[in-house]
């Protein structure tokens, strides 16, 4: 009986010690695989880390180059070029929108004038009062030219016919308009000696005051030439010495203003000929 029970304790024991052998090689086994595993990692991260380096060290290496090969200066001046050209468009592009406002302003003035042939501008200028209120005729109206000598006034509300009518004869052009139906004939009368004359004054006072808006865009210009030059400084200043030269300079700024002054004359050239036109018109000539 003893001896049996010996026995079952051996067994036992043999087997408790079978599972914690195999407890131990289980842990051994999945430890040694986990540090293979960081091991890859550690070793992968290595190679990451390398090849970014590489590249960072590659990318400095090609612009240092690029530096050694054209230079800083070479740098410095292509960027001090860029922003000449920069300044030079902005002045530019101010002065023609100025001195083309002005055209536009003189062209609308020289449609208002009255001449001997028909114009549907000419009526443009006339306030009419509708509804209480004063609006210009050709929001009321569509004039067209029905003949060399004769205007078509198609109100597009017909209820105004006889303000529109009112507002012609008051204007100063001597126009005496006749309802047609729906509309307004107003035949153009031959112009007087009188008239003729007085018309050419104003042509000629629109001419004098196109070219003084033109001439004023251009001193406009000219000013932010001289603002964008460096200041003078004094030549003992040691500061000065330190500094880089400024990116728009005397040959720049003579450049442009000459650029400017071209813009100029062409500017007026193109108003003398506009007023000109309008004098032949109104004379016949």
């Amino acid at each position: 009986m003893i001896t049996l029970r010996r026995a079952l304790l051996s067994s036992r024991n043999f087997h408790l010690h079978r599972a914690a052998a195999g407890v131990v090689a289980s842990s051994a086994t999945d430890l040694s695989h986990r540090s293979t595993c960081y091991s890859e990692l550690i070793s992968n991260s290595c190679s990451s880390n390398n090849n970014i380096n590489f590249h960072l060290e590659s990318r400095r290496s090609f612009a240092k180059a690029r530096r050694q090969e054209y230079g800083d200066e070479d740098y410095d001046n292509a960027s001090n070029a860029f922003e000449a050209a920069n300044i030079g468009r902005t002045v530019k592009a101010g002065a023609v929108s100025l001195m083309e406002s002005a055209i536009e302003s003189l062209t609308r003035e020289l449609t208002k004038l009255r001449t001997g042939r028909a114009s549907p501008g000419m009526l443009d200028h006339i306030m009419v009062e509708s509804d209480g209120a004063k609006k210009p005729l050709n929001r009321l109206a569509l004039v067209s030219v029905l003949d060399p000598k004769t205007l078509a006034i198609s109100p597009y509300d017909p209820n105004t016919l006889k303000e529109l009518e009112k507002a012609i004869v008051a204007s100063p052009l001597g126009i005496n308009p006749k309802p047609d139906n729906q509309r307004l004939l107003a035949p153009i009368p031959p112009l007087t000696k009188e008239h003729t004359q007085a018309i050419c004054k104003v042509v000629a006072k629109s001419s004098e005051d196109v070219k003084q808006s033109i001439r004023r865009a251009r001193q406009k210009a000219l000013d932010t030439i001289k603002k964008s030059l460096p200041k003078k400084e004094k030549k003992d200043s040691k500061k000065d010495k330190d500094k880089s030269p400024s990116s728009f300079s005397v040959d720049d700024a003579k450049r442009l203003e000459k650029e400017i002054d071209d813009l100029t004359k062409k500017f007026i050239k193109s108003a003398e000929d506009l007023c000109k036109a309008k004098e032949k018109e109104i004379t016949g000539g």
